[in-house]
């Protein structure tokens, strides 16, 4: 019996160490010519969602790496593309931005799905401006409380507000969008605004791609203001809030994963840490799932549109900081030794009556 109790409290060690030591997680799914752009978390149905880019669709994936149709919409416009996903968990909604790629047609639009049914709540074409000549691009979505939607123009450098019953209108053509130099040798030159993520403070936080600067942008008037960052996010693009405040940026021009807080409420931001990534993966969104644990979706969009189209194999991978979740490991490691030690106690008790016994018959 001793040494089957060593046994279990030296194994309740080795797996506390393995707990606090172990690698980030890795989801990898398969479905061919996905090349899914954008990523959200479902915390309803404890899933991910991607879109994507040829695909008239939207498929949740689970921890596991099992793939599955959520929502096939063949009354779309043939072959546009799924962009920026965000879920409406309240009104149990998933919205997407759907956007056509030359030489298609032009055609950007916010669509609204019901989470549970997959049915279609509403289909918006968003509206232009005055600009003709604008490369319009519907390409991330945010959603506030009250299920207001705000999708950013990559082309036109403006932010739509779509409200809860479908109405849009173009909700922030600041200046502050086009006052910074841009870099039109390279190749994401004409790509603005990006990532877009409504805190819950009450204010978007935007990014944009070819200037890698982010603005705070009101949603009630559309006033927008740079933040001050103390260094830029060149070819930033997915953009999401923590519940403690943690602003995460993910770039697939520079394969990294920015870590950002502010204590002014983000009239200045810091980067305080970051991740290099798997630029070959094209690294274009990030969700925040469970326990604030950061997702990065490894699309390959890249190769979808330029390269290989035959591509299967995607992946979903688990990001952490130095030291996160070590908190969460440590309580764990506690619990099981802890088990171990009572167990080990009953056993010295159950062991100690049982000599009684036998002294006693013995005597």
């Amino acid at each position: 019996m001793l040494p089957s109790i060593l046994f279990f409290l030296l194994a309740t060690v080795e797996i506390s160490t393995a707990l606090v030591a172990g690698n980030s997680q890795v989801i990898t799914f398969r479905s061919p010519k996905l090349f899914p752009e954008g990523l959200a978390w479902d915390p309803t149905g404890q899933n991910f969602l991607v879109g994507s880019l040829h695909h008239r669709t939207i498929s949740k994936v689970s921890d596991a790496g099992v793939i599955e149709t959520l929502i096939s919409d063949p009354s779309l416009p043939e072959n546009v593309t799924i962009l920026g996903l965000a879920v409406d968990a309240r009104n149990h909604r998933v919205l997407a931005a759907v956007h056509a790629f030359k030489p298609l047609p032009p055609f950007n639009a916010l669509a609204a799905y019901d989470l549970h049914s997959g049915n279609r709540l509403f289909l918006t074409v968003l509206p232009t401006n005055d600009n003709s000549d604008e490369a319009t691009t519907a390409n991330d979505v945010a959603v506030d409380f009250k299920g207001n939607a705000y999708v950013t123009n990559s082309g036109g450098n403006y932010i739509w507000k779509v409200n809860e019953k479908g109405e849009a209108s173009i909700l922030s053509n600041s200046r502050r969008f086009t006052e910074q130099p841009v870099d039109r040798e390279a190749w994401y030159s004409s790509c603005g605004l990006n990532g877009i993520a409504y805190v819950s403070s009450g204010y978007l936080l935007a990014v944009q791609s070819n200037t890698g600067k982010m603005f705070k942008v009101d949603p009630e008037d559309g006033t927008a203001k740079l933040v001050v960052l103390n260094e830029d996010l060149i070819g930033a693009d997915g953009v999401v809030s923590r519940s403690d405040g943690v602003v995460l940026v993910v770039s697939p021009v520079t394969g990294k994963l920015w870590f950002l807080k502010s204590k002014d409420e983000w009239g200045e931001g810091v980067v305080f840490d970051k991740i290099d990534l798997d630029l070959e993966g094209f690294p274009t969104s990030v969700a925040v799932g469970e326990r604030d644990r950061a997702y990065v979706l490894y699309g390959h969009v890249k190769e979808g549109i330029w390269g290989n189209a035959e591509r299967e194999s995607f992946e979903i991978e688990e990001v952490r900081l130095r030291g996160d979740g070590e908190g969460v490991n440590l309580y764990w490691m506690y619990v099981i030794v802890g088990v171990g030690l009572a167990y080990f106690l009953y056993w010295r008790l159950q062991m100690g009556h049982f000599l009684n016994r036998m002294d006693k018959k013995t005597n």
